[in-house]
């Protein structure tokens, strides 16, 4: 008797976070898109990658500050 494994490589579609939401506008407004598409997230440098996550974490501070504001007022 063969088994057979079935193995799917399907990707689930997961639910986009903000995170997912800033990567992509921010990776846009650096110009990566372009090698994203053709290569992937692993195909970015470590600098550019860090470049991005950093601008995600100022971007997430910068809202939750103006959230803060808008509740002492």
């Amino acid at each position: 008797m063969e088994k057979k494994n079935k193995k799917t490589n399907k990707k689930s579609k997961k639910k986009e976070t903000l995170e997912d939401k800033l990567k992509y506008e921010i990776a846009a407004e650096l110009g990566l898109m372009d090698k994203i598409e053709e290569v992937g997230w692993g195909g970015l440098t470590a600098k550019e990658s860090g470049k991005i996550g950093g601008l995600i974490t100022v971007r997430k501070r910068q809202m939750n500050n103006k959230q803060i504001n808008k509740k002492q007022e």
